[in-house]
């Protein structure tokens, strides 16, 4: 297989992010000597968004919804069935993410070697089965196995999508692509909320309760989506089978026009790695993540347990609070839609990675506050509007900073293997003691997504002046004729250096 990788230098070569270069307003742009036509890139873009965004949306809202919908399945009685008392089901919550990041890192450095395809479409074959057989569970401990299992073979996914991603997608493009994902977790809340709506008129169906069709009728999707990415999903540029030759040659430049693009940089090199093992910058980012996913996984594993508080004393039903829900998740998308489309038009993330998780820091300060419920609903909706940027966007900015493929997958899993650890966590800063109000949930999960805006902050002003210091080193070797840093080097050693070239400019 590795071989066969080899072979196919597109692979290699083309798969590749780069930093952030200035567009021309010419329709066609030149970088040193690669020209590129936009009128027809534009036409490349949508044709790989049709054939690439809807499976990778689809892939991850049902791995959201099959992750998450034990919350749903609480409510219609999962816990008395299962005989669950105290913190069990928290407990059965977080253990899948004991699994779940120890396959990340793992699974991305692997992709290549086993190809997209085959790689993911066995991790959703699995993990459907998995999440379908949750819903025949007899007891506590089949929940936990389940739980486990159900962890181990979905981590990969989500950082897989993400690598994925940069084989066709440029720096430009990215944050709205990953976001993409991200407004498939928020699909998954909504359609989870209102499929469990629906799902709950079936209680004693085929003497079979809701709960358990809730899991049976959200796994099976899943396991036929996963068989269906073999013959879906393309290993590369150059075997994307809805390319034409001339746009598969327009996508190879198109990603080769970025200072710091070679074809041993798109390789995987065992020094790539632990250069990315041991960049400070990645570690930075992998706290701010974590405290990003805090808020990520307890309002979307909570949030009807939460509403469920909120309207204890109107004494709402199972069925109002799964209807609450689907507004908030909405409004969450959208959000990060239009955050994502103007990040990417401006080349910004970090100033909208800081004010939206300040937006969440003040919706979580409505929830602790001593007001009615009408306003506590209200501070939900303030949540979600820095949900899913805060959580998500970050995950297009530190891969842009990496150009080098071995560096950029370390990074990327190492960002998402620390950051989904807080899913060990987030159960149980919302224990069933603590109903109705979660205030240890709530103050908990306010501090976590401060520290993660605050270290957001810290490397938007560090990647600004680096970025400042590299321009005014290539003013002063411009005038003095010499290369400055990079002067003893060629062209070609000098972008073998990855972010490390004094051309690179940081996504700041």
């Amino acid at each position: 297989m590795a071989s066969y990788i080899d072979d196919k230098n597109a692979f290699d070569s083309q798969n590749s992010q780069g930093p952030v270069r200035r567009p021309s307003s010419d329709s066609r742009e030149s970088g040193g000597d690669i020209e590129v036509d936009h009128v027809a890139e534009k036409k490349l873009v949508r044709k790989l968004d049709l054939h690439i965004v809807p499976v990778v949306m689809l892939l991850y809202l049902l791995s959201f919804l099959d992750r998450v919908n034990i919350g749903n399945a609480r409510l219609y009685g999962m816990e008395k069935d299962l005989g669950l008392k105290g913190n069990q089901y928290q407990t059965a919550t977080s253990l899948l993410f004991v699994t779940y990041v120890s396959s990340e890192l793992p699974s991305n450095l692997v992709l290549k070697k086993f190809t997209p395809k085959i790689w993911i479409s066995t991790i959703a074959v699995l993990w459907g089965i998995i999440a379908t057989l949750t819903g025949v569970t007899k007891n506590y401990a089949g929940l936990i196995a389940c739980r486990i299992l159900l962890g181990l073979v979905e981590g990969g996914l989500f950082p897989g999508l993400a690598i994925y991603l940069t084989f066709f997608y440029t720096s430009r493009e990215l944050a709205l692509r990953v976001g993409y994902l991200f407004v498939s977790a928020a699909l998954a809340g909504a359609c989870g909320g209102l499929l469990a709506y629906g799902i709950g008129f079936m209680d004693g169906v085929g003497g079979v309760r809701a709960w358990r069709w809730i899991m049976i009728i959200e796994g099976l999707p899943t396991f036929l989506l996963g068989l269906s990415c073999y013959f879906l999903l393309a290993n590369s540029p150059s075997t994307a089978y809805y390319l034409t030759s001339q746009e598969k040659t327009l996508l190879t430049t198109r990603l080769l026009r970025q200072p710091g693009q070679t074809a041993s940089g798109q390789q995987m090199h065992k020094k790539d790695v632990l250069l990315g093992l041991r960049d400070w910058k990645i570690y930075a980012f992998c706290i701010g993540q974590f405290g990003a996913d805090t808020m990520l996984y307890g309002y979307s594993t909570f949030l009807p347990t939460i509403i469920q508080g909120i309207g204890a004393k109107s004494k709402w039903t199972t069925a109002q609070v799964q209807a609450l829900t689907i507004p908030c998740y909405a409004l969450g998308a959208l959000t990060y839609l239009l955050v994502a489309r103007l990040s990417d038009a401006q080349q910004v993330r970090g100033p909208y990675c800081v004010l939206f998780g300040g937006i969440s820091v003040i919706g979580y300060g409505i929830l602790l506050s001593d007001a009615p419920s009408g306003v506590h609903y209200f501070g939900c909706f303030v949540v979600a509007m820095g949900l899913y940027v805060v959580a998500g966007l970050p995950l297009a900015w530190l891969p842009s900073n990496q150009p080098r493929y071995g560096k950029r997958t370390t990074a990327t899993g190492l960002q998402l293997m620390i950051g989904n650890t807080s899913g060990i966590m987030a159960p149980f800063i919302y224990p069933t003691s603590s109903a109705p109000q979660f205030k240890l949930g709530h103050a908990t999960t306010l501090a976590m997504v401060g520290m993660a805006s605050l270290i957001y902050a810290a490397m938007w002003i560090y990647f600004r002046r680096e970025n400042a210091v590299r321009e005014r080193e290539d003013g002063r070797s411009g005038e003095s004729g010499e290369g400055g840093e990079g002067g003893l080097m060629t062209a070609e050693e000098r972008r073998e250096l990855g972010e490390g070239d004094p051309e690179f400019r940081f996504m700041c």
